[in-house]
Order: C-alpha cells, then structure tokens, then sequence
C-alpha cells in the first residue's frame, strides 16, 4: 500500500467514503480515522496499529448533532459537559447505539465520543459526514504521535492517507469521563482536569482500578506511550545526572550534561514535548530517559500517568 500525503482535508476525506483509513491531527495527538459504521474499515485500524481487539476506540464528531447516532441517551450530566467542554480535549463515555457495531467498541455497550476543537481537524470530519473512530496514529504502544512526520514513521504503508498538518497544541490524549451512570467517572487524565470537571459537576470522581471493573476508556489496560530507550522518573531536584547514553527531559536542567536534553519552560511544553522527544531518543539510539517528575496539578496529572506507564513498560 501506498500511503498519500495531502494537506486537503477533502481529499483525505474521500479515503474515508471509500472504506479507506486516514491518519489526521487533532489538539491532543493525530488520530488513526475510520467510519464508525463500517465494520471493516474499522478493522483495518486494528490491523494496521497492531492494536489488541479489546481496546475500544473513541468516535470523533464534527457537530454535536452527530451525537444522536452514536449514542442511546445522554444524561443530563454529559449534556453539562458537553455544552462546557465541546469542541475540546474531552471525551465523554455513553451507552452506545445499537448502530455502532461492537468492534468499534471492543464488545462495550458504551462508546466514547469527542469533538476536536482543532480546525482541520474539523474540515475533515465534517468533509468526512460521518462520526469517525480514531485511536491515536502510531503502533500501539509506541509513543503517541504529535506530528506527521511521526505517524509516517510507524505507518507509512500500512494505511490510506496522511492529513499533513503542524504538530499538536497539546500532545497529550484527550480526558476521558464515563458518563454511563449516575456520577461521571474520569477514566483517563487529559489536559481536562478533574477540578474543572467538578466546576460543572461537582460529583465528578476519580477512576479507581479495580480488575473486576469493565474497561471503557482507551489507555488503561495495554502497554503504552512506550519508546524503545528505558525511561527512568526523577524527583525534582533529586538525582537529576545525565551523562554518556542518556538524554534527559524536564523543567530545570540536570546537573551533569546528557547525550540529548530538553529544558522546559514550563509544564504544557512538557506535556507538548514528552512524546515526540521519546522519538527523538529512539532515533539516536539513547538507552536511558531520564524524566523529572512535576506536581500533579493541572495537566502535571495526565503527563505523570503517562510518564509512569512509560517507566513501567521497562
């Protein structure tokens, strides 16, 4: 297969029409598209990602009207959030319609939904006139893709059509909250906090694992965000040393020099930076990353959970 670079999101459009699947940038990461209602483009994701069947996909939408045909009821918490949150990096989880079919789903009677705020992004989707299923665009557990060049990297070949587009405001997947009950649960930590959820909620809580627990959110069960090098957590100020075969990435500078290093201003850069900078070090054959840990506060949440599933895959 020959992958097409384009920059018109009509064209790539055109890829999802014919059954085809379509990797494209939103705020958080690129996303790997396919038509939520057609079973077999669906499929190709997973095939092409290498992605396990029981890793549900979320849908992403052009307009909030699309929300009728993918789920059977939305409450009037998720209709709260929706109203505060949508377009944006948040994902609201709902008891899905009897349309979707289960392997976009991976088997749940639930399906996750978002909205991009991101404009081409939205030219795409709303090109596409379908909602379109879209795991991030990398192999799985890789190091989630924040440009195109990324996305290239792991599946030039094995999909449709590359959306070219600038490298992602975020670079961090989307919040995730189950909305399929009576209190809204985050699943998966984004540049959504759960402190701005309660603003509008207030009863939002915190996942807690549990293995009896059904898995709704992508991200919480396989293997993630993780680059070939062995990634290490440092406190702040504590061990920070770099030195030969290492690289090094966080808010103040290490005291001894590394083979590759990134000084963030700030966290959002952090957080922007993280995955790409795993890449980075993969491509010049770094063993050791070395990762100040941050403060759990605002999106210092969702890089560090993604940072200790990195550290853990070791």
């Amino acid at each position: 297969m020959q992958t097409v670079l384009t920059t018109s999101p009509t064209e790539a459009a055109e890829f999802i029409k014919s059954g085809g699947i379509v990797a494209f940038p939103t705020e958080t990461v690129y996303g790997l598209g396919a038509s939520v209602f057609d079973e077999t483009a669906v499929a190709k994701v997973f095939e092409s990602k290498r992605r396990p069947a029981d890793n549900p996909l979320i849908a992403h939408i052009a307009v909030p009207a699309q929300i009728a045909e993918l789920a059977d009821e939305v409450n009037e918490h998720a209709r709260k959030f929706i109203e505060a949150f949508f377009p944006g990096p948040l994902t609201i989880v709902l008891p899905k319609s009897d349309r979707v079919p289960l392997i976009a789903t991976a088997g749940l009677d639930s399906i996750g939904i978002r909205m991009p705020r991101f404009g081409l992004a939205h030219q795409f989707l709303n090109e596409c006139d379908t909602p379109v299923v879209a795991p991030s665009a990398n192999l799985s557990g890789r190091p989630s893709p924040t440009t195109w060049e990324a996305v290239y990297e792991d599946l030039n070949g094995r999909i449709d059509c590359i959306l070219r587009g600038d490298g992602t405001e975020i670079g961090i997947e989307s919040t995730v909250v189950d909305c399929t009950s009576d209190v809204p649960i985050v699943l998966r930590s984004g540049s959504v906090s759960i402190d701005q959820l309660r603003n509008v909620v207030p009863t939002t809580a915190a996942y807690r694992s549990d293995k009896l627990n059904v898995v709704r959110s992508p991200g919480l069960r396989h293997q993630h965000y993780s680059p070939r090098a062995r990634v290490v957590l440092r406190e702040s100020g504590v061990g920070l040393s770099g030195g030969p075969g290492t690289a090094y990435i966080g808010l103040r500078a290490p005291a001894r020099t590394s083979e590759h290093e990134l000084i963030c201003s700030n966290v959002d850069e952090y957080a922007r930076s993280v995955f790409e900078f795993f890449r980075e070090c993969d491509r010049k054959g770094i063993k050791t990353i070395l990762c100040e840990k941050v403060d759990e506060i605002g999106i210092g949440v969702a890089l560090m959970d993604r940072l200790r599933r990195a550290a853990a895959a070791d």
